[in-house]
């Protein structure tokens, strides 16, 4: 009659059956390593062999997403937007200090308006009406650019004024040097310490205009506030005085006694135009009379 054996607890649980020991040697410990290879391959299965391939299609992945960032920067770079804008004016009589964001200081003159916009790879200002002087900071890789209508004026670090008036544009330079380009060409004229370059209404033949050497002490005393006149047609002086000051200047000619050619020499303060056309029959055969709507008319004597 065939022995029965009641099966354990741990077998009923499914767990899997202990294996007897075995001494060394012979078939017996043969048997005993194949049953625990087989009972670990079946708690612990191997994960498939196509899974490996996860990682390959993580790193396709982060390569593309790399590469597009590049693109993106390099188009950027290219493209060289602005991120920031600001815009600055001054009143009628005032010098305004400034100091932008990069440490280039700007001095405004009398009813100065201006833009300032910051790219990624250069800073640009747009001098709509007026007259400035920028002190630029250095920045090899960020060039500091002018627009002022009629020229356009390049500068890494220096030291200069642009005026922009109606009529045409004027850049001194007092430190370093610059280029200026007439609107719509290619070429450039540079501008060195002492020189002033002028570009008019009329459309050039291509080639940079020349610059020629002025006065800087006289092209730079508005920044003390003095206007400063030397042998300066009286028509000239007076349109001078007139952008500091409200109240209209007049030049009445006489066609038997013209004056607005007479030569003017002399250093007035700028804050105190009406001193200065006080002064005026002292120094020329000129009266000067105050309307009264407040202009303030110059005629021959």
């Amino acid at each position: 009659m065939a022995e029965r054996r009641d099966a354990s607890p741990r077998a009923l649980a499914g767990e899997p059956a202990s294996v007897p020991l075995a001494q060394p040697g012979g078939a017996a410990l043969d048997e005993a390593l194949d049953a625990g290879r087989d009972t670990l391959k079946a708690l612990f299965p191997l994960p498939p062999a196509r899974a490996k391939a996860a990682p390959r299609r993580t790193g396709r992945t982060v390569g593309a997403a790399l590469a597009l960032v590049f693109a993106t920067l390099a188009c950027l770079w290219v493209l060289d937007p602005a991120y920031r804008h600001e815009q600055f004016a001054s009143a009628v009589g005032e010098r305004r200090q400034l100091e932008l964001a990069d440490g280039s200081r700007l001095t405004l003159d009398t009813g100065t308006e201006l833009a300032v916009s910051w790219h990624l790879r250069s800073r640009r200002v747009e001098l709509r009406q007026g007259r400035a002087r920028f002190a630029v900071a250095k920045a090899v890789v960020r060039p500091f650019e002018v627009d002022a209508g009629r020229a356009q004026v390049r500068v890494v670090g220096t030291v200069f004024d642009v005026r922009r008036d109606p009529a045409e544009v004027q850049v001194v330079v007092y430190e370093g040097k610059v280029e200026v380009r007439r609107a719509g060409e290619a070429q450039a004229a540079l501008v060195t310490p002492g020189r002033a370059l002028r570009v008019g209404n009329d459309s050039g033949n291509g080639q940079p205009a020349a610059a020629q050497p002025v006065d800087i002490d006289a092209e730079g005393g508005w920044q003390q506030g003095r206007l400063v006149f030397s042998r300066m047609p009286l028509s000239q002086a007076l349109a001078e005085m007139q952008r500091y000051r409200r109240e209209p200047v007049r030049l009445r000619e006489d066609p038997a006694r013209p004056i607005g050619e007479l030569a003017l020499s002399g250093t007035f303060d700028s804050a105190q135009t009406d001193r200065a056309l006080e002064l005026l029959p002292r120094i020329l055969p000129v009266q000067v009379a105050r309307l009264p709507d407040g202009t303030v008319e110059v005629r021959a004597r």
